[in-house]
């Protein structure tokens, strides 16, 4: 991924909040028959030092666990808040014209070594913390042990592990930090006047890039 050093995210801490908030990866294996992308809810562990794990699971049909070339790392991508920055919310476009449409985005990319895991107790905990995880907040949170055990174990049938030792981790935050102060106002506020929560949170990204 191309990262010019104003985008750059290094902040372990925060290249984790958003894998927590943004969970489903895009994850990118090379098989003998080429290229292939999954789409996979993970857990992201902050042990071992410095990275990290990613823990989830997949369809045991699914030959991604089973179709892993040697030695060649595997490329989990994480895209969190994202909009379109029309040229209109720049200040510049009113002194020179001098503008162009863009888009912000933040992204994580996380490499490592996927590995396969077919073992019940492992399989059973994971599906149990990426549960409990999702339903946290919730009113009524819905718990693996309320579904019948023998429907449990239908289910950890049909599934596989997989978890990546995070090897390399990188984040890029596009978030107007190029615009001069009076462009990244006019961003902000245009994003707010959106009034959905997708641009909500991309203000907030350009708020908080913006602040000493």
């Amino acid at each position: 991924m191309y990262v010019p050093n104003q985008f750059s995210e290094t902040r372990v801490e925060v290249l984790h909040a958003l894998i927590r908030a943004h969970p489903l990866a895009a994850i990118v294996t090379l098989t003998p028959d080429g290229l292939a992308a999954n789409h996979v809810p993970v857990e992201i562990d902050p042990n071992p030092p410095p990275y990290g794990t990613l823990r989830g699971h997949v369809a045991r049909a699914n030959p991604m666990w089973r179709e892993l070339v040697a030695d060649v790392q595997a490329l989990a991508i994480f895209q969190g808040p994202q909009s379109y920055i029309s040229p209109s919310s720049y200040a510049t476009k009113r002194e020179t014209g001098k503008v162009a449409p863009t888009w912000n985005y933040a992204v994580v990319h996380a490499r490592g070594a996927l590995r396969a895991i077919d073992d019940r107790a492992w399989l059973r905990a994971h599906v149990e913390r990426l549960t409990d995880r999702q339903e946290a907040g919730r009113s009524d949170p819905w718990k693996v042990a309320e579904a019948p055990p023998d429907y449990v174990e239908e289910m950890l049938n049909a599934i596989a592990g997989i978890e990546i030792p995070i090897a390399e981790l990188t984040g890029k935050w596009k978030v107007s930090q190029n615009r001069p102060a009076r462009d990244r106002d006019g961003v902000i506020a245009a994003l707010t006047q959106e009034g959905t929560d997708a641009a909500a949170a991309m203000a907030y990204l350009v708020k908080a890039a913006s602040s000493p």
